[in-house]
């Protein structure tokens, strides 16, 4: 598997990482066969798994801790911080007095000394940018974690960080965590080029669009073996009597011939196109099964033609996301009618 160098930090990474939403009790419940799963990854030349304090609330972190028993100091470990752990409202976010605690209970549930990649997993409009950057300079400078990075941060957001950790002297960002599919590509009009501009590296996540480029989903039988799954925890996302959703079952229909044309399968193509950016470092592929993390390993040698990306380009234009839905974090002056009203 290829490596590539993670936004100038001269940390070696895979074009893929594994992702490890779905180990714990949001997905696969047996440990044992979770770490068989991690270490398959590994195996395989996945040097970079990435998890969260959230996922499964904090059982995603136990179980990488002990896939990765014996083999941490191959592995480029990244987790996050900032939603809630608990009913107290000072147990999330993005204050020095949270991050300061939830670095540790990481680091415990991990069973390791340090953190290759601490990143904050949404951007916190309660606290000033100046504070987190100030907390995690001094997590790097204790050896408590390599480097930081952000995820889902709208790119003023991503410049804002780093013109505040070039002014006060405070580590900045290596990396960006974003959403980016074929159905999602509305980060190519700024949040990537935004990264490139200031060397980040970019780690994509959803690269089958939460299961709608899996090829299963819309197929002939109509029937998806993951469709109970996936609507126990998001249902809406794939009621296809939604306007939005239908759009994106029409996208994935022309692009499952796009696949088929090119002799590959659509989770395949959907990879490769994702790794075809030249902004984009690894992809992180989220499994929960064996076979399901398998059929990804199996599709790291393709490589799209100019040809093929430019069908994908007649069916899902450049800069566009197929639905609004598929925006994971709205700021305040959207959300809050008291900042855009009078």
């Amino acid at each position: 598997m290829e490596r590539r160098i993670l936004g100038g930090t001269g940390i070696s990474v895979s074009e893929y990482a594994l992702g490890t939403m779905m180990l714990g009790a949001w997905g696969n419940t047996d440990h044992d066969d979770a770490v068989r799963m991690v270490r398959t990854a590994l195996d395989a030349g996945v040097n970079l798994v990435d998890t969260a304090d959230m996922y499964s609330d904090g059982e995603s972190e136990v179980i990488v801790g002990k896939a990765l028993k014996g083999r941490r100091d191959d592995v480029v470990l990244a987790s996050k911080f900032h939603n809630p752990m608990g009913p107290d409202a000072n147990h999330r976010g993005n204050s020095r007095r949270w991050i300061v605690r939830a670095v540790e209970d990481s680091l415990r549930r991990l069973d390791t000394e340090w953190i290759d990649l601490y990143q904050v997993h949404r951007p916190d409009p309660d606290t000033d940018i100046d504070e987190t950057l100030s907390a995690l300079s001094d997590l790097v400078r204790s050896g408590k974690v390599r480097a930081v990075g952000t995820s889902a941060f709208p790119a003023e957001e991503i410049v804002e960080a780093q013109w505040n950790a070039s002014a006060r002297g405070h580590v900045r960002p290596r990396s960006e965590q974003p959403p980016y599919s074929l159905l999602a590509r509305g980060i190519e009009r700024d949040v990537l080029p935004t990264a490139q501009r200031y060397g980040m590296g970019v780690l994509t996540w959803s690269p089958l669009s939460g299961g709608w480029l899996s090829g299963r989903y819309g197929g002939p039988d109509g029937e998806d073996p993951g469709a109970a799954h996936r609507s126990a925890f998001l249902g809406p996302m794939y009621d296809t009597a939604l306007p939005g959703n239908a759009a994106k079952l029409a996208a994935v229909t022309e692009l499952g011939k796009v696949a088929a044309d090119a002799d590959l399968s659509l989770p395949h193509l959907a990879t490769a196109f994702v790794r075809s950016h030249p902004a984009v470092t690894s992809v992180i592929i989220g499994p929960r099964t064996h076979d399901q993390l398998q059929g990804m390993l199996d599709g790291a040698g393709v490589r799209l033609g100019g040809e093929v990306l430019d069908r994908i380009d007649g069916i899902v234009p450049p800069g566009t996301d197929v639905s609004r839905d598929m925006t994971f974090y709205e700021p305040p002056a959207v959300t809050d009618k008291r900042l855009r009203r009078r």
